[in-house]
């Protein structure tokens, strides 16, 4: 069953980015580019510190996001917005601080926390464009992450917090992306009506 669950998460957390670079390509969704760039780096991260931990069946959600997120991120050089802010530099910053501590560490949970954070941080330059704009993203994109992000939860087989931490931190940050999106539009459409 992990298996299965596993392969699943992986492939729709990969479809996810169909949705998105449809709405990219079309003009209709505009990447933060810093996140994405981060968020590409961090993967990265995150699968190595996984399989160092002996993550099996649950990498495949982090090899599916990964190449996803890489993909989204060359399409954001063109077609995608900031990375040239303050928080950005300043978040850009500390994911580099955050590969050096990792390497010093030589820890691949203390790697995970760190990715997890400077993601956190990455989210955020998304989550405040999207209240800005919401609709610069792509809501199905960021749920169909979130629920793959879910099942990969349940490949993982064992209760070991180093192998369930990065899946449930995707499930997290993907449905509150989401969520900003809707609940951005409803207060917009709402402000509209007064």
């Amino acid at each position: 069953m992990q298996e299965i669950l596993g392969l699943i998460s992986g492939l729709i957390v990969t479809l996810a980015a169909v949705p998105y670079i449809r709405d990219i390509l079309s003009r209709k969704t505009r990447p933060e580019r810093a996140t994405w760039f981060i968020w590409s780096v961090l993967l990265s991260i995150a699968f190595f510190a996984q399989v160092s931990k002996g993550a099996e069946w649950s990498l495949l959600l982090t090899a599916g996001d990964f190449a996803a997120v890489f993909s989204i991120f060359i399409l954001s050089i063109k077609y995608g917005v900031g990375g040239t802010t303050k928080f950005d530099i300043w978040t850009l910053i500390g994911a580099g601080f955050g590969l050096i501590l990792w390497y010093l560490t030589n820890e691949a949970l203390i790697a995970l926390c760190i990715t997890i954070f400077i993601d956190f941080l990455a989210g955020l330059l998304t989550i405040t464009k999207t209240y800005r704009d919401p609709y610069s993203e792509t809501f199905l994109t960021y749920m169909l992450c979130s629920f793959g992000a879910f099942l990969s939860i349940f490949s993982v087989g064992e209760m070991n917090f180093s192998l369930l931490l990065f899946p449930i931190w995707i499930c997290v940050i993907n449905f509150s992306i989401g969520i900003t999106i809707i609940l951005r539009k409803r207060q917009l459409v709402f402000l509209r009506t007064l």
